[in-house]
């Protein structure tokens, strides 16, 4: 009884969690720009790094203010594709936003212990008041993009609708990842944005069935994970996310024996040769 009191808010945190960036995920996979959300993550980082080092106690603030900047920059990622690689771009933001954090924790007192904090962030030691501001962030984001789903919709499937809703989108999923980083950071954060997703593709490409799936595979993870990282004494983010990615490997494999290796068509191949 203890311990499911203990794991109360952790677990429903995973939930709120998992049901907004599962969305984002499908979006993310969609445009094949998956590294976005480790790289403004990241990003977010310098914020909260910064906060470290002027121990100002609400890094909230400051992880704001970067993830919005973060943002700006992400959202010419389509007019970036005309002359570079989109994913090198987004590697470039990455490990400059992760050398400029080591730079500044460098010079912060705890830089060590600061440092893994922003990866593994403190979702065992979350308060209700944590769990709540989050539902009511993620809860407006979510009815924002609901409202403009066929907007966000057609942005991301079909390249419509311009600058200011790709400008929205990334400003949105930047105020959920900056919220979600300070809770449960970043190793977990992109964990549950990448792989429910990825488990949903595994079986549809329809985006509200990709989604279903994906919330309920997040789930069953973070619940195993929870739970082992808590018997076991074993950092919780880290355990989270093996347990999503075991849950994913597994599945594939499933899926692999089930359809089985694709069958040739011999007398297709040899009518084509023949042809030629």
């Amino acid at each position: 009884m203890e311990a499911l009191s203990f794991l109360l808010y952790p677990f429903l945190a995973c939930v709120v969690l998992i049901l907004i960036h599962a969305y984002f995920g499908i979006h993310i996979l969609e445009r094949g720009i998956i590294f976005v959300d480790i790289a403004l993550a990241q990003f977010i980082g310098i914020g909260i790094a910064l906060s470290f080092f002027l121990s100002y106690e609400n890094t909230y603030i400051l992880s704001v203010v970067f993830a919005i900047l973060g943002a700006s920059i992400l959202s010419l990622s389509r007019k970036v594709e005309r002359f570079v690689n989109v994913e090198a771009f987004i590697g470039v933001l990455y490990i400059f936003s992760f050398a400029v954090s080591i730079l500044i924790l460098d010079k912060s007192p705890h830089g060590a212990e600061e440092f893994k904090a922003i990866l593994n962030g403190n979702i065992l030691w979350l308060t209700p008041k944590d769990v709540l501001s989050a539902v009511i962030l993620y809860g407006i984001i979510g009815a924002f993009h609901f409202i403009f789903r066929k907007k966000f919709l057609a942005l991301t499937f079909e390249g419509k609708n311009g600058f200011l809703w790709e400008f929205l989108f990334f400003v949105t999923f930047a105020l959920v990842l900056a919220k979600s980083v300070q809770m449960a950071g970043i190793l977990q954060v992109f964990s549950i944005l990448i792989i429910p997703a990825l488990i949903g593709r595994l079986y549809t490409r329809e985006p509200f069935r990709i989604l279903i799936i994906g919330w309920i595979a997040g789930l069953a993870a973070s619940v195993i994970g929870i739970g082992v990282s808590y018997k076991l004494d074993l950092p919780t983010a880290p355990m989270t996310v093996a347990s999503l990615s075991l849950v994913f490997l597994v599945l594939l494999v499933v899926k692999a024996i089930v359809k089985g290796p694709e069958k040739t068509d011999i007398s297709l191949k040899k009518f084509k040769s023949e042809d030629c």
